[in-house]
This record gives structure tokens, sequence and C-alpha cells, in this order.
């Protein structure tokens, strides 16, 4: 295991104690004016936790497009360290799927909730489990850890080092070229999309607006559904 994961420039890292929730710790920090890109994480083994601390300069409903930034980061950090017959894809609105079970997510919190208003601060975690979680792996066949999924390999700290470095990148793309960028990427690895879905209501699931909101239909009428609905309240 790496002891000391090495971050990349304008990121830095701080591990909480095994019993600390990085999130819930990121949070706090964050209300505290810690700086932005700090990266709070957990040292355990059998789960990755990590949650990085932004300071978003747009609109809460511009800013809380970085969750898909942090997807797009995990997604791809999977690829480069996992086998490359593990497919990975996502579960709107912040799910992340292996072998299309899901394997952990993207958890998200903002000091402001107006998708209008200027958030001082965005922090979005992710949780990713390596073992399973019970006595009896297997038994949830809609959920599954790294380990069933041929992952044994992987070691939560190199996937953190790789999903700093990947969501940094993807960070820089969005805040230069918008949207659109991450938009096209992240469609591809959506797999409901076109479908009729249950969560987080039911109906057919069109697509994202430019706004990065669920398209969702039902019948003859289209509704749009936001990420700020799902966020964690502080």
């Amino acid at each position: 295991m790496i002891e000391s994961p090495q971050f990349p420039p304008l990121l830095s890292g701080q591990a909480v104690p095994k019993q600390t929730d990085p999130f819930d710790k990121a949070v706090s920090q964050a209300i505290a004016g810690v700086d932005s890109g700090t990266i709070f994480y957990s040292e355990a083994g059998d789960i990755l936790r990590a949650a990085l601390v932004l300071a978003p300069e747009t609109p809460l409903e511009e800013a809380i497009q970085a969750v898909y930034v942090a997807q797009i980061g995990l997604a791809e950090s999977l690829g480069a360290l996992a086998p490359p017959e593990v497919p990975v894809f996502f579960q709107w609105p912040n799910r992340i799927k292996v072998n299309g079970a899901v394997c952990g997510g993207v958890r998200y919190a903002a000091d402001v909730s107006d998708p209008k208003a200027h958030p001082s601060w965005l922090v979005i975690g992710i949780d990713v489990p390596f073992i399973p979680a019970g006595d009896e792996p297997g038994k949830n066949p809609n959920e599954t850890c790294l380990l069933e999924e041929g992952c044994g390999d992987v070691q939560p700290m190199a996937l953190l080092e790789s999903w700093s470095k990947h969501t940094l990148l993807w960070l820089t793309y969005f805040m230069d070229s918008g949207f659109e960028r991450v938009h096209n990427e992240w469609r591809p690895r959506c797999d409901t999309l076109g479908k009729m879905i249950e969560q987080p209501r039911p109906g057919i699931f069109v697509g994202l607006d430019e706004k990065g909101r669920m398209l969702l239909r039902q019948d003859v009428m289209t509704e749009t559904v936001s990420l700020i609905e799902f966020a964690e309240h502080t």
C-alpha cells in the first residue's frame, strides 16, 4: 500500500483518523475556511473515502456540474488501475457501477441550495468499497466491491492518487471549456440513458440539459431534476 499518497500541483492531502468520515471533516474545514484543493482522506484498507474542497466562482447550478467531473475522474482512475475488461458506468445522480452493480459513488454538499446563489464552498467526496461490507459476499447482486469484480490488486491509496490527478485534469477542462466537454465524456458512461428508470422517480431518462439537469419524461411531460436536490445537508 502507498503510505503517503502523492497529489498533483494545486491539490494537497490531509489524512483523517479511521473512525472519522473524511466528508464530514471536509465540510467542517470548508466552513472554517480551509484552502480550496484540499483532499481529506481515510487510510482504511477496506474502503476508499475521500473528499475534495472546492471554492467555486460560479452560481451553484454551474458549480454543481463538478460532481460529474468527480465521477469521470473516478471512472478514468478505475479504468487505469483495474483489469481492462472491467466496465465502469454511472447511475444518475451519484452512483458508480462496476460490471453492472453499484460500487460506491459520489457525495456532495455546499453552503447554499439556491441554484442562482454563489457557494463559498463545495465539497465532493467519493466512497469506493474494496471488500464486501458484510459476511456474505454477493448477497445483494445489485451492489458489489472491487475485490468481487476482479480488482483485488487495486490499492485504496493508489486509487486516491489516480482520482486526484484525473479529477484535477477534468476540472481544468471544465473551467476552460464549460460543461459541454464534461457532458460528452459522461454521457456514454451512463447506462440508463433512454431507458425507463424508477429512481429518483419513474420516467424515461432522456438525458442531461445544458445545466447538467436530468431530463425525465413522464407520459407527454418532460421535467428537469437537478443534482442540487440530492446534495447532503450540512
